[in-house]
């Protein structure tokens, strides 16, 4: 699916692109694909003089599923002194939070091809368990506990959201009755390596100047606006652009 974008990145960027074959769900769950990602990104950092690359300019990169992982590694190399300091990552519509199903751009392109609501929420719970029980669950909110909702408040909530992207038929989401059992499956949805969004202020401060992508016509819209948010608030300079008329996999 990549091979064509990545030599395009490189060809045209004039630039070394390493393209890491992870781990996929559901045969290899969480956190395969971040381990393996992690690995490989310290493996070329340790080993950069063999690829002619300076030290100086390591950009993380991925789009979608790779975003999410782009971030995690992004954020777990942050405050390593043993190795090179990233340049950059670059966040292609990235999926950042299995927290809110119910935000504006998952209400709004819910039905919106290639990136369906329910097919977002299934494809966590596949990376995660393996499996796509409790999906309804998940996308009616009842699979968090009230304190966390209100903890994670801050940093996960429509009200970060600008309300130029609100006025597309967003209605306020009144979650359902907390259900423990749930939350048992499905608790380390909400690991910091996998939610990038609940990661502390103190370690977000760290990271490198960044560039995030997203899409109007697409469900993770959202996650890319308030990550956004949640770097520029701890002074970190992003580079946002937004496409008007673009939808989940237009890079493709």
């Amino acid at each position: 699916s990549h091979e064509n974008i990545c030599r395009y990145i490189a060809r045209e960027s004039e630039s070394v692109v390493v393209s890491v074959g992870y781990r996929l769900a559901p045969e290899h769950k969480y956190p395969a694909a971040y381990e393996d990602c992690l690995n490989a990104t310290i493996h070329f950092m340790k080993n950069i003089e063999h690829y002619g690359v300076d030290p100086a300019r390591i950009i993380v990169c991925g789009d979608n599923a790779g975003g999410n992982l782009a971030a995690a590694v992004t954020q777990t190399l942050a405050g390593r002194s043993d190795l090179p300091r990233l340049r950059a990552q670059i966040l292609i519509y990235p999926g950042l939070q299995a927290l809110d199903f119910n935000l504006p751009s998952y209400q709004q392109n819910g039905g919106v091809p290639l990136l369906f609501r329910e097919r977002a929420a299934f494809c966590v719970l596949q990376y995660l368990n393996g499996n796509a029980l409790h999906m309804q669950e998940i996308l009616e909110g009842s699979h968090i506990p009230p304190d966390m909702r209100l903890k994670y408040r801050k940093w996960v909530s429509p009200d970060n959201i600008p309300e130029k992207f609100k006025v597309r038929g967003y209605k306020p989401h009144k979650p359902h009755e907390f259900k423990g059992e749930v939350f048992e499956k499905v608790t380390r949805s909400f690991e910091p390596n996998l939610c990038l969004l609940l990661a502390e202020d103190a370690l977000v401060e760290q990271l490198p100047e960044s560039f995030i992508l997203t899409c109007e016509y697409d469900v993770l819209r959202d996650d890319g606006l308030l990550y956004k948010k949640r770097l520029e608030d701890n002074g970190v300079r992003v580079t946002w652009y937004h496409l008007e008329d673009g939808f989940h996999g237009v890079i493709s």
